[in-house]
């Protein structure tokens, strides 16, 4: 404490003692004036303190004035002591009031960072997606050149692809034609040796074969010539013993006629018995294939033989011929089903009794024309015959007699007979055509005339390639007019897979118990789905019977092998070689056309 507040305190004490010993106002005022003075020192005031310690000290009170003095000393230090709290309570108020102003600055500086942070962070990024989309448009760009180019590049292969393939092609065409024109060479070359062999070895033979057969002649003349002699001398004694003995003569000669007669009639009655029962009982000759039996005796063993076949395990099966009409048959979707309903109408117009619809099916060769003839009839449950047209021609004037005799035959049918003609153009074209002869013109009449009134007996289905060259009169009695076009590409592929599995995929069947079990063809599992579809769409332009010899030389093929295992790549090396063989069978076929 300094030294004024050491004479503040001593002039404070004076005072007090100076008022206690007066106890009077003048002393009570001085001490008012005392208390006055703390705040500034003044020579006077501190005289008037003096005068007051001398009066305290002269007082019979001194005692209780400084007690008095002593306890407001006590609550001076406790006022002061409040006081230093209080400055000391707002000092920390005020380190916290600075404290939180340092950590709002703080937090305000905190936050200025952060946002500037942010800021740059934000242009970072900007800067990056920029940056980043700059790139991918430069990498859009190269990536678009690029694909333009690769394109470009496929295209050139493509294009010497097809270059390459088609100089390969007119190679293998080239190579096929030399071959063949070496194979013709080699066999004329081979023929010319043999026919040189054969020339030589005759003349080395001629001589002696020649000198064999003058001896065995002589022998064989003297022989004839004793052999002569003695017939004659024979006939010379009965021509003697006739002359001479009339009863014999007339014997000898009676005998003779009656032999004659006999054999003559018992040939000729023979013939006509023959050709009777062959009208009531037979089919007609120009009829090749029919469900009716050839004579009645004879349909009892063949539906036997045909209702059972041998399985490979020695058990008796039912025929494969027993399948579901139009099983095995692949068509175009809206040509089946127009067939089928065919087949349904055709089978209701039997059960009601009304007259037959004749239908005309053409269309390239091999297009199932025959099979599904075939299949309606069963279908509809009628019997069926199938004849052709080119054996009508040879016939002649018999022609007329055998068409009469077919429509008598189908008529005794008691289902009903669909009539199929296969090749109805060799003999039912044009009757102006200059080489129609009289003897077609008038089996056409003959056929007009049966077929002139809806029949309830007969179906006349006729199959041509060109229907263009038919008679007019003929086209008038066709009810349903049907084309069967070349398979497409699905149907190829369904065909594809009918065949290999008949003829490959399915178990081989034994003819009889006895014989040995023939190899079994392994198909390996790379003949897959895409392989056969592959095939299919290669085979453009091929019929159902094309594709069908397909898969008998890919057989034939397989048989060639010692483990007889089919691959796709045998599969496909038969493929190319079936569609190169197409190619130019079409190559010829227009050649000879020109």
């Amino acid at each position: 404490m300094g030294l004024s507040s050491i004479s503040r305190r001593v002039v404070l004490g004076s005072l007090a003692l100076a008022a206690a010993t007066a106890v009077s106002s003048s002393s009570i005022s001085f001490l008012t004036e005392f208390r006055a003075y703390a705040d500034g020192f003044d020579p006077e005031t501190l005289e008037r303190g003096a005068k007051a310690l001398r009066e305290i000290n002269s007082s019979p009170h001194a005692k209780q004035v400084f007690e008095v003095m002593r306890q407001q000393e006590d609550t001076r230090l406790a006022e002061l002591a409040v006081e230093k709290a209080h400055f000391k309570a707002v000092e920390v108020e005020a380190d916290i009031e600075k404290q939180r102003k340092m950590s709002e600055e703080q937090r305000n500086l905190v936050q200025q960072q952060a946002q500037t942070k942010a800021q740059m962070l934000r242009y970072e990024d900007e800067l990056v997606r920029k940056r980043l989309q700059t790139d991918h448009e430069a990498q859009r760009r190269q990536n678009a050149e690029l694909v333009k180019m690769q394109e470009e590049s496929s295209a050139r292969k493509e294009q010497a692809r097809r270059a390459t393939e088609e100089q390969i092609q007119a190679q293998l065409r080239q190579t096929e034609k030399e071959r063949a024109e070496i194979e013709r060479e080699t066999l004329r070359v081979k023929a010319m040796a043999e026919a040189e062999a054969r020339s030589h070895e005759a003349k080395l033979t001629e001589e002696h074969n020649r000198r064999m057969l003058l001896e065995q002649m002589k022998g064989e003349r003297e022989k004839w010539i004793a052999a002569i002699n003695a017939t004659f001398s024979h006939i010379e004694g009965g021509f003697r013993l006739l002359l001479t003995d009339r009863t014999t003569l007339v014997m000898a000669v009676g005998g003779g006629t009656a032999l004659a007669a006999g054999v003559y009639t018992t040939r000729e009655g023979a013939r006509v018995l023959w050709n009777y029962v062959n009208r009531i009982l037979g089919q007609p000759s120009l009829i090749r294939e029919s469900s009716i039996a050839r004579f009645p005796w004879s349909g009892l063993v063949s539906r036997v033989r045909r209702g059972m076949r041998t399985s490979p395990s020695g058990q008796i099966e039912p025929s494969p011929g027993r399948h579901p009409a139009f099983g095995n048959i692949i068509l175009h979707p809206s040509l089946q089903t127009r067939i089928e309903r065919l087949a349904r109408a055709t089978s209701n117009t039997k059960a009601h009794e009304a007259p037959f619809r004749n239908m005309l099916f053409y269309g390239p060769p091999g297009t199932g024309k025959t099979m599904v003839a075939r299949e309606m009839a069963r279908k509809s449950g009628l019997d069926y015959a199938m004849m052709t047209g080119g054996d009508v021609v040879p016939l002649g004037s018999q022609a007329v007699t055998k068409i009469h005799e077919i429509f008598d035959w189908a008529k005794k049918s008691r289902k009903g007979l669909l009539l199929f003609i296969d090749e109805a153009d060799a003999f039912l074209c044009e009757r102006n055509s200059a080489r129609m002869s009289e003897a077609q013109r008038s089996a056409l009449n003959a056929l007009l005339f049966r077929t002139g009134d809806q029949s309830r007996d007969v179906v006349l289905v006729l199959a041509t390639n060109r229907p263009g060259d038919l008679d007019a009169a003929v086209t008038d009695r066709i009810d349903e007019v049907i084309e069967f076009p070349l398979p497409g590409e699905e149907e190829r592929h369904l065909l594809l897979k009918l065949y290999l599995d008949k003829y490959l995929a399915a178990p081989p069947l034994s003819s009889g118990w006895f014989r040995n079990k023939p190899q079994e063809v392994t198909v390996e599992d790379d003949v897959s789905e895409d392989v056969i579809r592959e095939a299919a769409r290669r085979t453009h332009g091929f019929s159902g019977r094309e594709i069908a010899k397909l898969v008998a030389g890919i057989r034939s093929a397989v048989y060639g092998r010692a483990d007889c295992v089919l691959d796709s790549e045998l599969f496909m090396e038969m493929v190319e070689y079936k569609v190169a063989e197409h190619h130019r069978r079409m190559e010829l076929a227009g050649d000879s056309g020109r």
